[in-house]
């Protein structure tokens, strides 16, 4: 009897541990689930509550973005609530390798581990929500599963990013459509709002830009988006953030061009863009690549005509009235004497000098091995600037009939300006521009424009874009000359962390206007190194670099086209950046104070301790030059407002 009831209670315990190991089995497939970083640090969490889709991260053991909302809205769908979970795949490695020649590295791996979660609505319209985790971040994208027939338009996305409301935010504002100079805005040209706390409304009404930067205890965060194709409309954090949770927000219904489409559409299949959440230390979203490592993959073309390099450009100090033959060909000399590749000519070059002209200085220019860059305007009815050359490249057949004119001129490059948009119509003009310039083999900057989202992996000769309040701003109005300390020292951790940015830095000298420059000329030395982009273009004049001493002159003629690593030193958004740079076996670290205080810097520069260094930095009259011992205690004084470059070889 003992014996029986024994082995019946065996039956029942192994029957009970059945059940719990199917249970346990079956919580373990669950469509709802996690995914973790290949260093198993970071950590999303992925749920359907009540039919709605959510996510969360986690860095080690603390929760990072709160539960946050997942989902799109389109005509009679909705794709946020009423979600069940179809499946869910395994985890997969996703390893790739690929270089960059206007970026922070030359060669980049990138490694994540991916999973996605199919969710159906009531309806059987499907929904694929798919994450990437990489070590320096979460990233994800939706794809709608429908037929190849089926047009398709998203009037919302549901998204959200739910902070704990002690994070902290720096953030620029969206300037209100049609607003601005000849109605141009948004052109992301904005001060950035420092420190605030996070719920605050943003300032202009219309929303925040990318990339937004947060600090969340001790975790940085910074938000962004990549792989936008011409499918969908370019997006930004709404204007409210309520209880500190950031919703994605779609353009104003003015941002539109030609056929006056705003909002994402497609046919059949369509994926979203990437939604990129890159957390961690300073050093972990300075050093990343995040913001190219979601792009797609670079077109096939032929790349021998894609050269970064540095270019001498006359209007940022001498305005309209010199974009004349005499002054180009000023700057082209300038251009060939600092062994700069290449000199841009600005607005109204078809009227003041003109095509034949124009050929003239490129056929000049190619003899001093430099190459000539022109300004287009890209405006067509949807803004009143006066500019020229005007309505060339809006439509497809003149367009492309001007790039093969030019081509056949020797020009290498085109800087296009005043776009004034994220509507999809305005993004697919970009991109035709893209397509159409790679096929001319010319070089491409945008100016008054969106931020570029990656597309510099994706179309290798996007060189560089604005999107930013740069020089050309200090130029003019005193209050910005004032604020330019702070505000540079804001770019490297926001506007210039992933994409190439034409801040148009370095004036050595003087501004030939009634604005008082504040910063110090070694701060301007540093931002041809700290700020980065395919092509830079400098706000230094003939003249100005005369006063130049002839190391600092040396320096910037032997200053490397493109980057082969990074490493972040030190610093803090708007009050410094100290960042180092390499170059073959040669590295650059610059620094710059966005303080008028002095500062005493003791920099860890150990891994550079067995090269030879020389250090330039504020002096009389204007810098001082002398060689530096380098070690994990280096000593370096940078004045207020003031900068420093050391060189290690």
């Amino acid at each position: 009897m003992n014996l029986r009831r024994h082995l019946h209670s065996m039956k029942i315990t192994s029957l009970c541990i059945a059940l719990l190991g199917s249970a346990l089995l079956t919580q373990a497939q669950s469509p709802d689930g996690e995914l973790r970083s290949p260093d198993q640090r970071i950590r999303v969490q992925v749920s359907v509550t009540d039919g709605s889709p959510h996510y969360q991260i986690f860095s080690g053991q603390k929760l990072v973005l709160q539960p946050s909302d997942l989902g799109l809205t389109l005509p009679n769908t909705d794709l946020s609530k009423n979600l069940r979970v179809v499946s869910a795949s395994p985890a997969q490695t996703i390893q790739e390798e690929y270089q960059m020649r206007n970026a922070k590295k030359s060669s980049i791996h990138y490694q994540a581990r991916q999973r996605s979660w199919k969710l159906a609505s009531p309806k059987g319209e499907e929904l694929e929500v798919i994450f990437r985790v990489s070590n320096e971040g979460v990233a994800f994208r939706y794809r709608v599963i429908r037929p190849k027939h089926m047009r398709s338009q998203v009037q919302a996305e549901r998204t959200s990013f739910a902070f704990s409301p002690t994070t902290k935010a720096w953030l620029q504002p969206v300037a209100v459509a049609k607003s601005g100079w000849e109605a141009t805005n948004p052109s992301y040209e904005e001060d950035y709002e420092q420190e605030i706390a996070v719920g605050t409304p943003s300032t202009k009404g219309a929303g925040w830009i990318y990339p937004a930067l947060f600090k969340t205890d001790d975790t940085w965060v910074l938000i962004t988006e990549a792989g936008l194709d011409s499918t969908y409309c370019a997006t930004r954090l709404a204007h409210e953030s309520t209880g500190g949770v950031y919703r994605i927000g779609f353009p104003d219904a003015r941002e539109i061009i030609r056929d006056q489409n705003l909002l994402p559409r497609a046919k059949g299949t369509f994926v979203s863009p990437w939604r990129v959440i890159t957390l961690g230390s300073l050093s972990t979203l300075m050093e990343s690549t995040a913001g190219t490592d979601l792009a797609e993959k670079a077109l096939k073309v032929d790349n021998s005509f894609i050269k970064p390099g540095k270019a001498s450009w006359s209007w940022i100090n001498s305005k309209d009235d010199f974009i004349v033959y005499d002054e180009q060909k000023k700057y082209i000399d300038f251009a060939a004497q600092m062994h700069w590749s290449y000199c841009l000519i600005d607005v109204n070059w078809d009227r003041n000098i003109g095509y034949e002209k124009i050929q003239e200085l490129a056929e000049y220019a190619k003899t001093k091995n430099v190459g000539l860059l022109l300004w287009y305007n890209s405006a067509g009815d949807w803004n009143t600037v006066k500019y020229t050359p005007k309505n060339r490249l809006l439509e497809a057949d003149s367009r492309r009939a001007e790039f093969e004119k030019i081509q056949k001129m020797g020009i290498k490059g085109i800087k296009i300006d005043f776009f004034g948009g994220d509507g999809q119509s305005v993004i697919k003009y970009y991109q035709d521009i893209l397509m159409d310039a790679a096929r001319y083999h010319l070089l491409v900057n945008f100016h008054g424009a969106t931020l570029p989202r990656g597309w510099a992996r994706t179309y290798p000769h996007l060189m560089t874009a604005e999107a930013v309040k740069g020089f050309e701003m200090v130029t003019f109005e005193q209050k910005v000359a004032d604020n330019q300390p702070t505000h540079a020292t804001m770019l490297p951790f926001t506007r210039n962390a992933f994409d190439p940015m034409d801040f148009t830095p370095m004036n050595l000298y003087k501004i030939p206007t009634s604005v008082q420059r504040k910063t110090t000329s070694a701060f301007e030395l540093a931002t041809s190194i700290v700020f980065l982009s395919g092509i830079q273009h400098y706000a230094e004049s003939p003249e100005g670099m005369k006063h130049v001493p002839v190391p600092a002159q040396k320096l910037l003629q032997n200053l490397p086209d493109y980057w082969d690593d990074v490493k972040f030193i030190e610093g803090y958004p708007g009050k410094l950046c100290v960042v180092a740079r390499r170059s073959g076996k040669r590295w650059y670290i610059a620094g710059i104070n966005g303080e008028g205080k002095e500062k005493q810097l003791t920099l860890d520069l150990a891994f550079l301790s067995r090269l030879k260094a020389e250090l330039t930095s504020d002096g009389e009259p204007m810098f001082d030059t002398k060689p530096i011992r380098l070690s994990a205690a280096t000593p370096v004084t940078l004045k207020a407002n003031g900068g420093f470059v050391i060189v290690a070889e």
